[in-house]
């Protein structure tokens, strides 16, 4: 009895472990604890948080590592995301300020599709907290203005708008690799357009800025953006070296494979640290 009591506890285990849904991996491609992880950001001034916008196990992650940081770093920490444009960023503060209550937030703001199910539990944990909790990106209408008619667009803004996204003009370096693959996947279709990075740009700048801005001494600031704006150390990292050179910045990954076991090599130095999710995971959203 007590052999087969084990034997099942084994196999318990064995399909437990063939059955994790994601792994942890530095740079280099060698496992890491999430402890361990968690660890090497809270040495960080800005964490940079690469998600797959629809996958759930991102979005738990993130809350994780800010319930992490508020428990075992020294340090304040603030929060921020692409995902808050900044002509509504008094509407976030009022919320998380406790200032607006939830139906009226919910009603006011141009919240993404997946706000309930994928935002929403990070942005209640800033307010129960009382962590800051910034609006980054830039308005949407700005960058298709930048795609459709070029950054001297930009130029005639009114004050008030000029004050929602990075100020004039913003660096840009179209031989970032990003930048140039951006331009590369699109050469052969209606897309093709030297302005189509440069939209791109002005979101990273814009989120970079005011990440810089809203930074204080002796705090992290974790901020959520789709990988392609942090991926190998580019778009929004770049711009916070522009911005500020002296910040400390540590990225993070999401990437989906059909095995979770080890990095594939397409992914190595993709970030500081890179989280595998197992491509069958379900989505948040299709």
């Amino acid at each position: 009895m007590k052999f087969l009591l084990s034997l099942l506890l084994l196999t318990t285990s064995v399909v437990s472990a063939q059955a994790q849904p994601y792994k942890i991996f530095n740079s280099e491609g060698k496992e890491v604890s999430f402890k361990k992880m968690s660890k090497s950001l809270q040495k960080a001034d800005v964490v940079l948080f690469g998600e797959l916008h629809n996958n759930a196990i991102a979005h738990y992650l993130q809350v994780k590592v800010a319930k992490e940081m508020v428990e075992n770093s020294s340090k304040k920490l603030i929060v921020g995301a692409e995902m808050f444009e900044r002509d509504q960023a008094e509407i976030l503060q009022n919320y998380v300020k406790g200032n607006l209550d939830e139906k009226e937030f919910e009603k006011e703001m141009r919240l993404w599709p997946n706000y309930k199910t994928d935002y929403k539990p990070l942005l209640n944990f800033a307010k129960e907290n009382n962590i800051n909790y910034v609006a980054t990106n830039v308005p949407r209408r700005y960058a298709s203005l930048v795609y459709k008619k070029g950054v001297e667009a930009l130029d005639t803004l009114s004050a008030e708008e000029k004050s929602w996204i990075a100020p004039l003009p913003f660096p840009y370096d179209k031989n970032l690799p990003g930048y140039v693959k951006m331009m590369d996947m699109f050469k052969d279709s209606n897309h093709s357009n030297e302005n189509f990075p440069k939209s791109q740009a002005i979101k990273d700048a814009t989120m970079a800025h005011f990440l810089v801005t809203a930074w204080q001494s002796n705090s992290i600031f974790l901020h959520l953006n789709g990988s392609y704006h942090s991926d190998n150390f580019e778009g929004i990292g770049w711009y916070i070296n522009q911005y500020n050179k002296n910040l400390q910045v540590k990225t993070i990954s999401v990437v989906e494979q059909k095995s979770v076991e080890s990095l594939d090599k397409e992914y190595l130095n993709k970030s500081n640290f890179i989280i595998v999710v197992d491509a069958d995971m379900p989505k948040s959203y299709e």
